[in-house]
């Protein structure tokens, strides 16, 4: 006889990879419920990051790309994740009510899922090889069935993509609060979140390169011979076609697929959303990049060169603290404490 709900074991093995998944500035803004027959997933929002994602967006796309490792992660152990998003609209926090019904895990799950463990977000230049077109198509195909539009960013696109990154870093370099948030996030040594020190490197001033955050504390090194001009970055840009709280879940679902995607092919990865923070910058992409559909993320993919020096697991909080007994009481065990 089938058995109609998953050990604890097993439940927590595929929780843990579950959140494993990026989030903005590593905040893992989630956390888990578990039923008698169901597992449910709801967004923390005393881990809003009020200066950099005002909106929640990046947090829903956050929780989303927690949701579809969680899915793999199920696949992999031998359970098809039946997913109810936004099932309840007097609870906007409760983002899916997931039930759970045994299968023969496939080859591409068990693969997706190995590359959980090894994902990593890889903030330095890429090498100069050409990443394929048919790795390319796969990741779309991977965005697509998430009901997500993967595009390459290619000639005026990517001018006009480059250009909004450099608008918002000015612009977020301006603002204060901004600053301190980033600050309080970044620069991290011993946290079970927040962004690493030894995982981010010194903002690239050579011309032409992307501008991304300057994280606080860089300790990360490029690699030796990783030169500016050699960089064959892919950038790619998911879109939707509404921008309501389901389109920006799945939106983060996508995101966890094509970064899995990736790394199963052995490509590096790093997600980026600062020009999609700031709503005149993010129109601007909306117009010149996606043709009207809405940015949601951006992708940054390639080859990391031969001698990059493997980087180390960003740090994750207990599985204690973000999964808990449908029945506890509400949001206290989860209420984040500033450091």
């Amino acid at each position: 006889m089938e058995r109609a709900f998953p050990d604890d074991y097993t439940v927590k093995t595929a929780v843990a990879m579950a959140v494993r998944a990026p989030s903005v500035h590593n905040s893992q803004p989630w956390y888990w419920r578990i039923g008698h027959s169901s597992l449910h997933l709801y967004a923390d929002p005393d881990r809003l990051l009020r200066e950099t994602d005002p909106d929640g967006r990046d947090l829903i796309l956050s929780c989303g790309a927690a949701l579809h490792h969680l899915r793999i992660g199920f696949a992999a152990l031998g359970w098809t994740a039946e997913v109810h998003r936004l099932p309840n609209p007097d609870e906007p926090d409760h983002l899916a009510a997931i039930t759970l019904r045994q299968h023969e895990p496939t080859q591409d799950e068990v693969a997706m899922a190995a590359a959980i463990p090894r994902r990593r977000t890889d903030r330095r230049r890429h090498s100069s090889w050409t990443v394929p077109r048919g790795h390319v198509e796969a990741m779309a195909k991977a965005a697509a069935l998430e009901s997500t539009v993967l595009q390459v960013a290619e000639d005026s696109a990517r001018y006009h993509l480059a250009t909004a990154f450099e608008e918002a870093s000015r612009r977020h370099a301006a603002d204060p609060a901004y600053r301190t948030e980033l600050a309080a996030w970044s620069g991290r040594h011993f946290s079970s979140d927040g962004v690493p020190a030894r995982n981010t490197p010194a903002p690239d001033d050579t011309p032409g390169a992307l501008r991304v955050r300057p994280f606080a504390d860089p300790l990360l090194a490029q690699s030796p011979d990783a030169k500016a001009e050699d960089d064959e970055t892919v950038l790619l840009v998911l879109s939707t076609a509404s921008d309501d709280r389901m389109s920006q879940l799945r939106a983060g679902e996508a995101t966890s697929a094509v970064l899995l995607t990736a790394n199963a092919f052995g490509l590096s990865s790093c997600p980026l959303t600062e020009p999609l923070e700031l709503p005149d910058v993010r129109d601007t992409v909306t117009e010149r990049v996606t043709g009207g559909s809405y940015p949601q993320m951006v992708l940054r993919v390639g080859w990391a060169p031969a001698n990059a020096d493997p980087l180390p697991a960003t740090p994750r909080r207990d599985l204690a603290d973000v999964l808990q007994p449908l029945e506890a009481p509400p949001k206290n065990p989860f209420r984040y404490q500033a450091h």
